[in-house]
């Protein structure tokens, strides 16, 4: 009997190598993603939640995706992830021009807003012309081009792996993490030290932080690979080493000083990066903590009782900046959500609020006032990204009066329906 056994269990032990050779081409995420990395694949650790998204939300637009109605907007995810599939993958190491530093780890960008001088032969030290994009800041010399679409692949590739459960996404999206974050040849180092640069100034600058807020979709696409569970455990320890690193020198550098320190919208997009990256890791008491102080630090100073936001309104695209800070604020008031922290009913006490500054901007988002602030470009695009922005508030929040009169009349994008009125 014992014989029989052992010789069942040879013969099912044998089955199974054999139909795991046959299946070692199939599109499942165990045999795809290791062979793609060489290694075996291990559970990362698992997570009920996202740190910066809804996921009971994110579901319940998975679970209407593939609805006819909904089908354009689906297949306009996959269009778009499969074209990121042909792209990248990217690495700071490419840039054609070397940081101070002589590391071309080191990130590298030149301030967007700055010119050579015409009056100096040489054009140097360059000057601000506020609003105006050099298009010099924008080419391959540095690394603000690739870096935004390494943040833009990135959340292509997690939105269609979530709602595709398509594990060649998971592949390409792996490989575009770890070429930026871990591959020791092409990896970046976890700072800014490089960014934003002047010229004939200087060789970086603080405001720079503000050009990484995109690391948001790199810590929903970790915590979409580990929920779907095809992400070592190694690699998913490794970037959120990177991540700690990263957040120290947010925290403790002279630029990440300097950034915290400022008075506009640098400053609220500066506490929407550590807020998310301490919910990220896990340190969700520092995370109330630095939340709470935006009622103070941030509200207060920013917002004026009638609602105007008077940092953003000087600028030469004063309804752009109006409408980036304050939802930026919106981020941070649903961040202050996850820990208690009540931010979008706050009142300081000279009357300023986030929803002051809503009720500010909505007599002109609905006609009844014409923009009198300068605003450089287009004001049409301006207006479309404030009415994206009370739709979101008012679906997040619950307030009926900001999302229902402002919502598309047919549902365009996944954002339609993941910030759908009540």
């Amino acid at each position: 009997m014992e014989n029989k056994t052992h010789l069942l269990t040879v013969l099912l032990l044998t089955l199974l190598m054999v139909n795991y050779g046959q299946s070692s081409n199939k599109n499942s995420a165990e045999t795809v993603l290791s062979k793609q990395h060489n290694k075996k694949l291990i559970v990362a650790p698992l997570k009920d939640k996202l740190s910066l998204l809804d996921l009971d939300k994110l579901q319940d637009v998975k679970s209407k995706l593939k609805e006819p109605e909904f089908s354009k907007v689906y297949n306009n995810i996959l269009e778009s992830a499969n074209k990121a599939l042909r792209e990248g993958p990217f690495s700071v190491v490419n840039k054609t021009q070397t940081p101070v530093s002589g590391d071309k780890h080191d990130y590298l960008s030149l301030g967007p807003y700055w010119w050579p001088d015409p009056e100096k032969e040489d054009g140097l030290p360059w000057v601000r012309r506020d609003g105006e994009v050099n298009p010099l800041t924008r080419g391959d010399n540095v690394d603000e081009p690739r870096k935004n679409n390494m943040f833009g692949n990135v959340n292509k590739l997690s939105l269609a792996y979530f709602f595709s459960d398509d594990e060649k996404y998971a592949i390409k999206l792996i490989e575009l993490l770890e070429v930026w974050f871990l591959n020791p040849e092409t990896k970046m180092n976890p700072n800014l030290n490089f960014a934003q640069g002047i010229p004939g100034k200087n060789t970086g600058r603080g405001i720079g932080i503000i050009e990484f807020g995109g690391i948001s979709n790199v810590i929903n696409a970790i915590e979409i690979l580990e929920l779907n569970n095809t992400l070592e455990d190694s690699t998913s320890k490794a970037l959120r080493n990177w991540m700690t690193h990263y957040l120290d020198w947010l925290q403790t550098s002279e630029f990440g000083i300097f950034e915290k320190n400022t008075k506009n919208n640098h400053a609220t997009h500066y506490d929407v990066q550590v807020a998310g990256l301490l919910l990220f890791l896990n340190r969700n008491e520092e995370a109330k903590k630095l939340l709470e102080s935006v009622k103070t630090q941030r509200i207060q100073t920013q917002i004026e009782p009638d609602g105007k936001q008077p940092h953003e309104l000087a600028r030469t695209k004063s309804l752009s900046y109006s409408t980036m800070n304050l939802g930026g604020f919106v981020q941070l008031a649903y961040l202050g959500k996850k820990v208690n922290v009540d931010l979008w009913n706050f009142k300081a006490e000279n009357g300023a609020s986030i929803q002051k500054a809503f009720e500010y901007l909505k007599p002109y988002l609905k006609g009844e006032k014409k923009w009198e602030h300068q605003q450089l470009g287009n004001i049409d695009d301006s207006f479309k990204k404030l009415r994206q922005l009370f739709v979101k508030a008012g679906s997040v929040f619950g307030v009926d009066e900001y999302c229902a009169p402002f919502k598309s009349k047919s549902v365009n994008s996944y954002t339609d329906m993941l910030y759908a009125c009540k």
